[in-house]
């Protein structure tokens, strides 16, 4: 059975037969999980109940004491559009399914059907309902672009525009039950959006978070699913799993992107069938958790050369959102640096030390394959071994010159910035082309000829040498 939901509205089942409205509610919540139901056996009260509100879904039977199944369908289309409606039957007309289909029902069934057929088509039924309701969510934030829960948002530093548009996209998808991928480079802050997506859902349960990188299929089934006294040697006692912890919450599952295909295989269909076994358990427990997952990967590589799923790809991917590196927004480096020097002075029990001149500049022109987290590491490091009143540059010079070059060193220029000269109807020569470096170097230095050096790789003398043969013309 596929996509057991959770839906945030109500299901109205109506029917003159207690008895098969106690039958069909049992059905619905032991088979698909879904019981926040509301019965009605007199027909009369149904458009009651529905200006009430909360209903989305509603299943009508066909044929009624005073309001027949068709009457009320005219009367929902007409007043509540918005209320999904199927009709159940015990007669297998066509004729009056076609009639109740023109009329604007979802779907018709006949009492005697296949129970899973039935369930199936409810939970087609809160798919759309669910679907229709994230494209109206989706639709009315990006035509208001603006954050409307900057709160939740709090632990991320950034005045980005492309972390707006994140946070936007994050808001709009935040009350879905769907799975939720969330892409990036590592240090970026994929938990951080992750957290946010868990306050700004409403779950009642709370988020937990899972780093599945490394753990074999056993190990991820065991820490995923628990299992059962017994289940296999040494296990003396019930392990309850993360997705039971998770219950009514958000089960986050980081760098998703290293799972093997066995484990893959398991998360699949917890995805597809909303439910799991406990290692050693004959008996499924359903999820009640919403998945949001993440990874650093390029899981369309890694699904093109067969590492990776695509069942499980494309389920995973129904919402995605990707946080930017650093260096795709390097203006918000001077906010972070003065954020986390004054955390980091904070936690060490220090005075927030002043920030060399130039020093968001110098830092501007690094890569930062390490991203947000890199850029934290570093200043803690600097604050701890700071002594005076001005924070000393150096700690940051060594840690860049020992960073690796790939994917990150000194950030390459913009496309635009790479041939600086590629207008120019005659080459410059060497001695312009190098003193329009110099200048270039020291304007980002704000003036510090020790950081324009380091910025140019040269010495210090060096660079005075030029800047005086320059003042003498040469």
């Amino acid at each position: 059975m596929s996509d057991p939901l959770y839906p945030d509205f109500g299901i109205l089942l109506v029917d003159d037969e207690p008895d098969w409205l106690s039958s069909l509610s049992l059905t619905l919540e032991s088979c698909a999980g879904i019981t926040n139901i509301t019965t009605c056996n007199d027909s009369r009260q149904v458009m009651a109940i529905l200006d009430q509100g909360g209903i989305g879904l509603i299943l009508l039977d066909l044929t009624m004491p005073h309001l027949s199944g068709e009457e009320l369908l005219e009367q929902i289309a007409e007043h509540h559009p918005e209320v999904c409606s199927i009709v159940i039957s015990g007669l297998n007309q066509v004729e009056t399914a076609v009639n109740c289909m023109r009329r604007g029902a979802f779907d018709y069934f006949v009492k005697t059907d296949d129970e899973g057929r039935m369930v199936n088509g409810v939970l087609r039924a809160v798919r759309m309902q669910e679907l229709q309701r994230d494209h109206r969510e989706m639709a009315s934030r990006f035509s208001s672009p603006e954050v409307r829960h900057p709160e939740a948002f709090s632990a991320v530093v950034t005045n980005d525009r492309g972390m707006q548009a994140v946070f936007t996209y994050a808001e709009a998808v935040a009350g879905s039950p769907q799975p939720l991928l969330i892409t990036g480079e590592s240090g970026v802050g994929k938990e951080l959006i992750a957290r946010a997506v868990h306050t700004l859902s409403g779950c009642r349960g709370k988020l937990v978070t899972v780093n599945v990188a490394g753990l074999d299929d056993t190990v991820f089934a065991d820490t995923l699913f628990g299992h059962v006294r017994g289940a296999f040697t040494g296990a003396e006692q019930v392990r309850r799993g993360m997705v039971e912890e998770a219950a009514d919450g958000t089960l986050f599952l980081d760098e998703i992107g290293d799972l093997s295909i066995p484990s893959q295989v398991k998360l699949l269909r917890l995805l597809q069938e909303g439910e799991y076994f406990p290692l050693g358990s004959d008996l499924p427990k359903r999820l009640k958790a919403r998945i949001i997952v993440a990874t650093h990967q390029d899981l369309a590589a890694r699904e093109a050369s067969g590492a990776f799923r695509r069942d499980l790809y494309y389920r995973l991917r129904t919402h995605q959102l990707h946080v930017p590196p650093l260096r795709e927004r390097r203006g918000d480096i001077p906010l972070l640096l003065d954020h986390f020097l004054e955390e980091a002075a904070r936690a060490l029990g220090k005075k927030k030390p002043t920030p060399p001149k130039g020093l968001a500049q110098f830092l501007a022109t690094y890569g930062f394959p390490g991203n947000v987290r890199e850029l934290k590491a570093m200043v803690y490091d600097a604050v701890s071994v700071h002594r005076d009143r001005m924070l000393s540059m150096d700690s940051f010079v060594k840690a860049v010159e020992r960073s690796p070059k790939q994917g990150g060193g000194m950030a390459a220029a913009p496309a635009a910035k790479q041939n600086p000269f590629a207008g120019f109807d005659e080459l410059p020569t060497f001695s312009d082309a190098a003193a329009f470096l110099v200048m270039e170097a020291l304007d980002r230095a704000n003036g510090n000829q020790t950081l324009a050096a380091r910025l140019l790789g040269i010495s210090q003398p060096a660079l005075s040498k030029r800047l005086k043969m320059r003042q003498q013309g040469g």
